[in-house]
């Protein structure tokens, strides 16, 4: 099923990787060449708001070929197909990509810009859990651009400045090791089963990572918690910690085929994607999306104000955004958002798509108020909660 017909901002992080392929080096410091991010007729790409308004697609592509790298960070290459996506961008434009650290969190995104501007070092583009991409734009951190598939993205799911737009979504699952779990779990419920003892871990801590955030969240829907209330998200935790079945160990395919992490708690894309990894290796994962913690929601593209690599980081969201880029997004087990209007416009992968995780119901989005009064709730109580 589509998420992308009524949805508000989702929510989510960036870590796990499977077979880590090391990240390229980020060159040092130094501004980026102003002449370089320019068209023919002198308009900047740093303060285009749109391809049209630089002069069009092949002047923006002139400029981003002229700057010739595009330094992103916090993509693994096994996150919902960024490998493939990567290497898309690169052998269609001739541009290189250079990611850094990899198993970022969205916060460690937003920390890069803050702490490298004004440096060629600082990220051209983020992928950020939509919670931490509001927070981005409330700093001022994030510039307006609108792509060409800008109008089909669903009302909810952009700023109306165009300083981010969700970009692909999915919900909350279990992944499971089924040769170490005899017998997995299929809701939040069973993961308090004794059985489960050091068994239990997230995606990394809910206060930096927006995938362990979510999980927090559908744990408290799972208890009788809600969009505005997500304490009851981390008493469940608390309760997990203090039966011995939570581990703080940080989920990633590397701890889970060691066995460190057998049962996890991430999207269901992420889990999706890995079991096609793990079963080619002898592992048996199986990915539930749980009936009593139903919690759908996206990532959000954005580019870096100061950028410094303007045309290159505009030249990379035209592409995401296009039906190859959204395509790519689905065969790597992840809901594009502009499934919807690619479906209605004939040019949707359906092979892709019938291979999604099945989810029965209509999902439901946390508002922007919402997402930020439960990040505040987290920011205070989830050390206590699972400390001791």
């Amino acid at each position: 099923m589509s998420l992308s017909s009524t949805a508000l901002p989702r929510t989510a992080v960036l870590g796990g990787s499977l077979t880590l392929v090391a990240a390229l080096a980020l060159s040092a410091c130094g501004a980026a060449p102003d002449n370089a991010s320019a068209s023919a007729d002198g308009k900047s790409a740093a303060t285009a708001a749109s391809a049209t308004a630089f002069g069009g697609m092949d002047k923006l592509v002139a400029a981003a070929k002229k700057e010739g790298t595009l330094h992103a960070i916090a993509l693994p290459l096994d996150w919902a197909n960024y490998g493939a996506l990567i290497d898309g961008f690169q052998k269609k434009y001739g541009i290189k990509v250079q990611v850094e650290n990899p198993d970022a969190a969205s916060q460690d995104e937003i920390n890069a810009v803050t702490s490298r501007k004004g440096q060629d070092r600082a990220p051209d583009v983020l992928d950020l859990g939509s919670s931490f991409a509001l927070s981005a734009a409330q700093q001022g951190l994030l510039a307006p651009y609108e792509v060409q598939g800008f109008a089909g993205i669903p009302e909810g799911q952009k700023d109306a400045q165009g300083r981010w737009y969700n970009d692909y979504g999915g919900y909350i699952s279990i992944g499971c090791d089924a040769k170490r779990v005899k017998q997995c779990p299929a809701t939040f419920a069973d993961l308090l089963k004794p059985q489960y003892k050091g068994q239990v871990a997230l995606n990394g801590n809910p206060t930096k990572s927006g995938s362990a955030f979510a999980g927090v969240y559908a744990a408290a829907l799972a208890n009788g918690g809600s969009f505005d209330d997500i304490q009851p998200g981390l008493d469940f935790f608390a309760k997990l910690k203090k039966n011995g079945n939570y581990t703080p160990v940080e989920s990633t395919p590397a701890t889970v085929e060691k066995g460190e992490t057998p049962i996890s708690i991430d999207w269901d894309y992420l889990n999706a994607g890995y079991a096609d990894e793990f079963n080619s290796k002898g592992l048996n994962w199986k990915v539930t999306v749980p009936s009593d913690g139903k919690f759908a929601q996206y990532y959000s593209q954005a580019i870096n104000k100061d950028a410094p690599h303007p045309a290159a980081a505009r030249l990379w969201e035209e592409y995401l955004y296009s039906a190859e880029g959204q395509n790519l997004w689905l065969k790597g087990y992840a809901r594009p958002a502009l499934m919807a209007a690619m479906d209605k416009a004939g040019t949707l992968d359906k092979a892709a798509a019938a291979k999604l995780p099945k989810v029965s119901g209509t999902p439901a989005f946390p508002t922007e108020a919402q997402q930020s009064k439960a990040k505040t709730v987290l920011a205070e109580g989830w050390g206590k909660a699972v400390s001791g």
